[in-house]
């Protein structure tokens, strides 16, 4: 089974700051760890940007703007998880199905040892009698 870790795929330790923290510190003129990070992060969405931008306004947002932006993250995070589940499901698959196959392979290679090994036996016993027979027929 293949071990290897994605560096795109996100680990439980990770630490990801909300977006509105993330926000008020660059205005604040600080350098945030998302920010210092060396694997690119992806950018949010133009929603929870909005959603950033009317809190550090005080603006009341409408609850059918909530709605739209919770869709929104909904289908963003779908789309980043379809985008990963094909690559994971096929290297999982992969290996899987390399240890059955391997298993098969040498299930087969024992029975053609055992097939090879009978027909070796017959093929010399029935030749050998077949010598001897010969040796009584001729005297």
């Amino acid at each position: 089974m293949n071990t290897s870790i994605d560096a795109s795929i996100p680990v439980l330790t990770e630490i990801i700051l909300p977006v509105t923290e993330t926000v008020d510190n660059a205005e604040a003129g600080t350098v945030t760890a998302a920010t210092t990070s060396s694997s690119p992060l992806p950018s949010p969405p133009p929603a929870a940007i909005a959603q950033a931008d009317a809190e550090a306004t005080n603006v009341s947002i409408p609850e059918e703007h909530w709605q739209t932006l919770e869709q929104s993250l909904k289908e963003d995070v779908l789309k980043h998880v379809l985008a990963r589940v094909d690559f994971v499901l096929e290297h999982r698959v992969r290996d899987n199905l390399a240890d059955v196959l391997q298993t098969a392979v040498e299930g087969l290679a024992k029975e053609i040892r055992a097939g090879l090994k009978n027909s070796l036996e017959e093929l010399v016993t029935r030749a050998v009698t077949q010598e001897i027979n010969k040796v009584k027929n001729s005297k």
